[in-house]
Order: structure tokens, then C-alpha cells, then sequence
């Protein structure tokens, strides 16, 4: 029997992941959404570490949409007891805790196409795309927007000069509500974000 080298192996990948590519299919019609969010974790390896809770707050029209937000805390395989001053994030807290697979599919069920804007986003971007790694299907194909280099454009300022979110609470007079916690730094980048895009005329 000849063996064709050249035939097209295709994957078969689970339902969720199908659903969420098709969101970015070309005939779809558009409604610019945004999707502002934040993962607080166990630490800054992406590699090593986890994710500890997402919250995601939805941006349309130059608004935020507060009845669509999404907030998610995930059971801790690993623990790190001293990074619980800055998350507060008890390994048996009282919020009710899913596991990480199911929680990234509720996060690409609740993004869909959105273009995804964070504070220095390209970690918590990578901490989803290692989750997804680990249910074996691809990375994220959002657009993704960044405050921190939103800043840089309007004050001209060299990539290598960043600004904290608490720096640009501070410049914009945000008050930092429930701060390191995921949905309160998702809600304040929120803000910030539309007067930095209303700034930048985007």
C-alpha cells in the first residue's frame, strides 16, 4: 500500500475550542466589543505559575456594559500562601472554585471576537494561552489592546518607559476600588481605557 506523505492530518479538536474559532469567521458581521480584563495568579511565571481568578468587564458604544462581566475563581493545585497578601485569594475561601479547564472555556464563551485590553496584558494573555496549551488546542486569535502602550502613544514616551496601574489611577483620578483583585482591575482598567481612547480618538 503507498503511504501519502503529503495528506492533510487534521485534528479533531473539542466542541468548546470549534465554537470559539468560529467567532472569527469573515462573513460574521461585526459589533466592535471590547472585552477589558485581568488574571490574578499565584506569581509572575507564566510557565510555572497559575491562574487564581479572571474578571472581565465588556466595553460597546464607548460604555461599560456592567450587566456583561464575568468573574471566575479557580481551585489551587498550586498554592503559594505568600502571594495571598496581594490577591487575598484563600486556597478554601468562601468563593465558589471551578477547575482551570472549565474556567477558560467560560472566558473564551464570554470574549468571543472581542478585541481584549489589559494593563501590561501580554502576561495575562500568556497565562490564558498556557491554560489553553494545556487542554492541547491553540492560542488566543483576539486583537489585543495594551493601556500601558496606550500611554506611551499619547505622551510619546520610549517602549521601555512603563507605568503601574496605580500611577495612571493616580494621572487619570481613578479611584482604585477593590484593587489586586481581578474584577476591580478589570472594572479600573476599564475606565481607563476609554478616557485614554477618547484621548487617542480610536
Amino acid at each position: 500500500m503507498k503511504f501519502n506523505w503529503f495528506k492533510k492530518i487534521i485534528k479533531d479538536y473539542p466542541k468548546f475550542w470549534e465554537t470559539y474559532l468560529s467567532y472569527f469567521d469573515e462573513n460574521q458581521s461585526k459589533d466592535k466589543r471590547y472585552v477589558v480584563f485581568d488574571c490574578e495568579t499565584t506569581g509572575l511565571d507564566s510557565e510555572t505559575d497559575r491562574i487564581l481568578s479572571i474578571g472581565a468587564v465588556a466595553i460597546q458604544n464607548n460604555q461599560i456594559i456592567v450587566g456583561d462581566f464575568m468573574e471566575v475563581f479557580l481551585q489551587q493545585d498550586i498554592f503559594k500562601p505568600e502571594s495571598v497578601p496581594i490577591h487575598g485569594i484563600l486556597k478554601e475561601g468562601k468563593e465558589e472554585k471551578i477547575v482551570e479547564a472549565e474556567a477558560v472555556i467560560r472566558f473564551l464563551d464570554f470574549v468571543k471576537d472581542a478585541t481584549l485590553v489589559g494593563h501590561h496584558v501580554a502576561f495575562d494573555i500568556e497565562m490564558i494561552n498556557q491554560a489553553l496549551d494545556r487542554l492541547e488546542v491553540g492560542r488566543l486569535k483576539n486583537q489585543v489592546m495594551d493601556t500601558d502602550v496606550m500611554y506611551q502613544k499619547l505622551k510619546y514616551l520610549p517602549e521601555e518607559q512603563h507605568a503601574s496601574l496605580d500611577e495612571l489611577c493616580d494621572i487619570y483620578k481613578i479611584k482604585k476600588s477593590d484593587r489586586h483583585t481581578a474584577s476591580g482591575d478589570a472594572f479600573i482598567t476599564a475606565i481607563l481605557f476609554l478616557k485614554m481612547k477618547k484621548q487617542l480618538m480610536i
